[in-house]
Formats: structure tokens, sequence, C-alpha cells
């Protein structure tokens, strides 16, 4: 099954990646079916795993290969790990100001972006999916640089990025779909919408993929940009909505497990 995958385009491996992680992000929003609200200290757990998985991945699945790309290339090894890292998070903070959007339990009077008389409910998906576009992206960059023969870049590195992407996608769509039913949404409705948050994934994985196989010289400064785009996400949103109890105790620890997976994923399978 694994050579079979390798031999693969690499596109179509980001596909099946990501398709993956997709999957697993309706898994999550399934809940909604068995349960109609989440304790808030399980909901801050399943936040702050999913900021320390991407707090992780951003750097050993994205920021240390990159570094190593440019050394092997002749160039500073840090330079387009920085450029790419804040062009990433630059590139997050103009979409966010533009895109408009509303995150979960928030009136509808504070939503981000450019005013618009769109519903509530394509609000809260466009927040959600703003979120998941960076993974996506990750991923299809990670299995983009194998295919583009770089020493530093493995398959089996790239599939421990879909999969620690599709852990934490998980409790993700659970947080998503559950809180909408709370918001008076039918079980199926939150399904859909948690679901739907996960759609843009395979999007950007086939885009990250594509652009690294035309534009090869710029691959470490494309593992940089996803790098800064994620953690423009986990600072910006993940943790300040995972801390907003006085309890912190919960998110501190779901973070650090999530860092903890995502990190022995990538050294042990990478």
């Amino acid at each position: 099954m694994m050579e079979w995958f390798a031999q693969q385009p690499p596109v179509l491996q980001a596909l099946s990646g990501t398709l993956f992680t997709w999957g697993v992000t309706a898994l999550g929003a399934a809940m909604v079916f068995f349960f109609k609200s989440i304790e808030r200290r399980v909901l801050d757990t399943m936040l702050g795993f999913a900021a320390g998985v991407m707090i992780a991945a951003s750097f050993w699945s994205l920021l240390a290969p990159a570094i190593d790309m440019a050394q092997e290339n002749g160039q500073p090894g840090w330079l387009p790990a920085v450029v790419g890292f804040l062009a990433g998070g630059g590139f997050l903070w103009l979409v966010d100001r533009i895109l408009p959007h509303l995150h979960l339990g928030l009136p509808l009077e504070e939503a981000e972006g450019i005013k618009t008389s769109w519903q509530r409910s394509i609000l809260l998906v466009l927040a959600i999916t703003l979120h998941n576009f960076p993974e996506g992206l990750a991923v299809g960059v990670a299995f983009g640089a194998v295919a583009a023969g770089i020493p530093s870049a493995t398959l089996a590195g790239a599939l421990a990025l879909a999969l620690g992407i599709g852990l934490q996608n998980f409790p993700e769509g659970a947080a998503v779909s559950i809180p909408l039913r709370r918001e008076g949404f039918s079980r199926f409705k939150a399904f859909l919408y948690g679901q739907a948050s996960g759609v843009v994934e395979p999007i950007a994985g086939v885009l990250g993929a594509a652009a690294v196989l035309l534009m090869r010289p710029l691959l470490p400064y494309a593992l940089a940009f996803a790098a800064g785009a994620m953690i423009y996400v986990v600072v910006e949103e993940l943790i300040p909505e995972a801390q907003q109890e006085k309890d912190t105790h919960a998110a501190t620890f779901g973070a650090m497990l999530g860092f903890a997976v995502m990190m022995f994923l990538d050294v042990a399978l990478g």
C-alpha cells in the first residue's frame, strides 16, 4: 500500500492526505448526533490540543525542513524561515481583516472583516474555514517537497503531518458542531456546518502541492509561509478562545499533549 501511494503524483498524494483530514473533521462533527452540549473544560482541552499540534507541526514539519533546504542550497537558513513565516502571518492577518466572519459564541455585531448582511451561519463557517486553510496548505506543501526531491523532506514526514492534522481535526469538528447545536441549529445542520469547515483543506492542499512543483526554488519560503499562517491562527484564535475561562489548566495541558503527540509523530515517523 505504501509503495503504491509513493508512486502517485504529489498532487494526488496531497489530495488524499487532505481528504483524510477533512474526513476526520466530519467524524468529529458527527459527535453532535450523540451530544447536545459540551463541558467547557472539555472544549478548552480540545482547543488546547489543536493549538499544541499546530505549534509542533509548524516547527518540526515546516520551519526546520525550510531551514535545512535553504542551507543545502547555499542560502542562510534563517532567511526563508523568517521571510516566509512573517509573510504567512501577514497574509492571514490581511484575509482576517477582509473576509467577513464571526467566531463562535460572539454576537453578530462583533463580526470581523468587511461589513455584510450575510447570515450568522455563513459567517460562522467562514471563520472556521479561515482557520483550516493553513492546515491544508501545510499538508500540500509537505507532499510537494517530497516530490521536489528535497533530501530533508520524506514521505513518512508528510504522512505524519497529515496524521497529526487529522488527529487535531477530530476535536475541532466537535468543537464546531456541538456549540452550533447549542446555538439552536438542528443536529444535521450543525453537522453539515461542522464538516464543511474542513472542505477548504483539500483545496488548499492541492494548491500548495501544485505551487511547490511549479516554483521549486520557493519551497523553503512556502514551508515557512504555511508555518506562519498556522501560528497566526493559534495565537489569534485558538489560545484566546481556550483561555476564556478562569481555569486555564485544561487548555494548557491539552496544548502540551497536542505538542507532544505531533512531535512524536514527526520525529518517530519522519
